[in-house]
């Protein structure tokens, strides 16, 4: 199939792309800057997802969309609230305005499990904000869907915003991790090849106009994960606790009594065990700052 992904040069979703060329899916990514992950076989357009024009030109003749666009990080939406609504919100809606004049076959949209949570702040507003507009768009005109909630992501292609990739850089260079929190927060991290491996499964008839949970098999607090960083690396690294609480990232669960629709959660049969992931993002940290 003919398939376009929004956000294809990132983190996510360069895996994501990367996953559907493995399927032999015709892929072609969009994004503000050239993904330097960009395979043979992908086709890349270089632009910003409120240019309606330009999206409607992109979208038609597809298959398939997939909409990682804008902003991810939880932080960068606190500081830039009117983007997050531009990009997140608009940019999304423009998206699946340019989906439905289109006619595809379906719309895979990148939520997080903060659409559960009383944490998150304008990040976890705007996802669920764009859901709402997704299901109005399938009432309304019948727009076949698949709401993509993912848990907590690591793993290669990742920068400093990850939280995983940001202290083991920190361990590798300093020999010190600085951990915000108590380390008693709760997380079930997927390496993100696991969760773009996820993502192209979700094609499938069975999760059509349904909303998935992606996220590890295993829930861990943060103390153990610093700790097997730690003895991965001989050790040697000192921890340090700030013992403060998020205001804005959950500490042991994302979901509230008062929640969205309840989504499946999915997992993969063979899925990359958290401490080989973590050797292998340490490796690629290492080979980046040599």
């Amino acid at each position: 199939m003919k398939v376009v992904v929004f956000g294809g040069s990132g983190f996510l979703g360069s895996h994501v792309a990367d996953a559907l060329t493995e399927a032999r899916h015709e892929v072609t990514v969009f994004d503000l800057r050239k993904s330097q992950f960009l395979k043979d076989k992908q086709h890349m357009v270089v632009g910003d997802i409120l240019d309606e024009r330009l999206i409607k030109n992109i979208v038609a003749g597809k298959d398939i969309v997939y909409n990682f666009a804008g902003i991810a990080d939880i932080n960068e939406c606190i500081k830039r609230p009117l983007d997050t609504v531009k990009y997140n919100v608009l940019g999304n809606s423009i998206i699946l305005e340019a989906s439905l004049k289109a006619e595809i076959k379906r719309y895979l949209f990148a939520s997080s499990s903060y659409v559960y949570s009383t944490y998150g702040s304008f990040y976890k507003s705007s996802k669920q904000a764009c859901e709402l507009f997704i299901y109005s768009y399938f009432e309304k005109y019948g727009l076949p869907y698949t709401i993509l909630r993912y848990g907590s992501l690591y793993g290669d292609r990742a920068d400093d915003r990850n939280t995983i990739h940001r202290i083991l850089k920190q361990a590798i260079l300093k020999k010190t991790i600085l951990y915000h929190g108590t380390g008693d927060e709760v997380r079930e991290y997927i390496h993100v090849r696991d969760a773009a491996d996820l993502s192209v499964k979700m094609l499938s008839e069975e999760y059509k106009n349904k909303n998935v949970m992606l996220s590890g098999p295993t829930a861990m607090c943060y103390r153990d994960i610093l700790e097997m960083i730690n003895e991965i690396l001989g050790s040697n690294i000192k921890i340090t606790y700030s013992r403060k609480s998020s205001e804005t990232h959950y500490k042991l669960s994302p979901y509230n009594y008062k929640k969205p629709e309840i989504g499946r959660k999915i997992f993969n049969n063979h899925y990359i065990e958290l401490g080989v992931g973590l050797i292998e993002c340490m490796e690629e940290i290492s080979r980046k700052v040599k």
